[in-house]
């Protein structure tokens, strides 16, 4: 092969768990693209705009004639699940007659992508193949979702996590650790815990905050009220998030590049020991290894 039939515009965004998976771009840019804290999409070549189904079907064709092997596939950009239930569904059949025995087709989806979108519809589309659902909730407190121009709420979030599990699919949602700054931590945390309680996520992963370009624009929400929280600030942080969370079976995954305190394991199976090395991060500085910040990232 002597190019790559898949066309992308930069930047491209996935979750780490889709590193080995095709990034099939069937939007560009993000529909909502007003959360403060995200610059992904801010670029001017990131304005959002679906790509036609014949050049997602002719991207296909093309690479599956050159004998490129898929077993997963990622439907970037930040948001696929905006296209309507036919174009999904158009999309889901081209996928499955070049690449029948894919595994398993994944997308970012904002709560707001479903309101449009029944049971049955969702159910549909999972029968075709496309079977997890990566949401970015980043917290369950309003006031804060409300402060970061989220455009959504706990409520709205809820609703779209019941829909996905009531469609038979599965979601991984993100909460972003320190969102708050240390005058709403731990309501951030408490709420967000009792969001996923309600939910039971098949995944739960947290990603530490990050400002990059346009940071200004985030911290003016807050009239100065906001900070970057410390290293032991995070780490309790996560702590009252964890303890207050009663899941029943949810893989959890504190490990993305932002993270200083790499934490694996599966909720509530795990909570005791995850809990416990937390509190030794706190109290016993050094004994468990912490990321540099040369070694994180976005």
């Amino acid at each position: 092969m002597s190019f790559f039939p898949i066309e992308y515009i930069d930047p491209v965004f996935r979750p780490p768990s889709e590193g080995r998976s095709l990034i099939l771009q069937v939007t560009n840019g993000c529909s909502w693209n007003k959360c403060t804290f995200c610059t992904m999409y801010t670029a001017e070549q990131k304005r959002f705009r679906p790509k036609t189904v014949d050049q997602i079907e002719a991207e296909l064709r093309d690479l599956s004639m050159s004998g490129y092997r898929v077993h997963k596939i990622f439907l970037a950009d930040g948001d696929a699940m905006t296209l309507s239930f036919r174009r999904l569904q158009d999309i889901m059949r081209v996928i499955n007659i070049y690449y029948p025995n894919v595994e398993r087709v994944s997308s970012y989806c904002l709560p707001r992508n479903l309101k449009n979108k029944s049971v049955e519809e969702l159910a549909e589309l999972k029968k075709m193949g496309l079977t997890l659902m990566y949401v970015g909730c980043e917290s369950g407190d309003n006031e804060l979702l409300s402060l970061v121009e989220k455009g959504e709420t706990y409520e709205s979030s809820l609703a779209a996590l019941q829909k996905i599990k009531q469609a038979g699919m599965e979601s991984s949602v993100m909460i972003l650790n320190g969102l708050g700054g240390p005058e709403l931590s731990e309501r951030h945390a408490i709420q967000s815990a009792r969001l996923m309680n309600e939910a039971q996520p098949e995944y739960l992963s947290s990603l530490v905050i990050e400002l990059h370009q346009d940071g200004d624009r985030f911290i003016d929400k807050f009239d100065g009220r906001w900070r970057p929280l410390t290293q032991p600030e995070l780490f309790n942080e996560m702590y009252v998030l964890l303890d207050n969370l009663e899941l029943d079976n949810t893989v959890f995954r504190s490990d993305h590049a932002s993270n200083y305190l790499v934490l694996k394991g599966r909720l509530g199976r795990d909570k005791v020991v995850l809990l416990n090395t937390i509190e030794t991060a706190i109290n016993r500085p050094g004994v468990i290894p912490l990321r540099h910040e040369w070694q994180r990232g976005l």
